[in-house]
């Protein structure tokens, strides 16, 4: 993992769902409802959470834009990049640790 990437961690659980959700491309209408659908309604972006992240996520060449769609292309496409991956996985990881420590703690094993 680059040192890059490290330094982004750890994510909001906003924009950690944001970037999970790109699995292929989607505009920001398409990305709040994928997240919603993943959280089971527990996660619900407003447009400036969303923006906001994607600006960031943009900026740190974590996702990309990919286009735009609709009759007057004021939808635009993002995609994950390699790097967004590469950070999922870490974040991932990252949680697993997390949570068996809290279930060993918690002698939940």
């Amino acid at each position: 993992m680059t040192g890059k990437i490290f330094r982004q961690s750890p994510l909001t659980e906003a924009t950690y769902y944001i970037l999970v959700s790109l699995t292929e491309p989607l505009h920001g209408y398409g990305i709040i409802k994928k997240v919603e659908l993943m959280s089971k309604s527990r996660i619900r972006l407003a447009a400036g959470t969303l923006y906001g992240a994607i600006n960031s996520l943009v900026s740190n060449k974590l996702i990309k834009p990919m286009g735009e769609v609709g009759e007057s292309k004021k939808r635009k496409l993002y995609m994950r990049t390699e790097a967004g991956s590469e950070l999922i996985r870490y974040e991932v990881m990252r949680l697993e640790e997390m949570a068996a420590n809290g279930k060993s703690e918690l002698g939940d094993n």
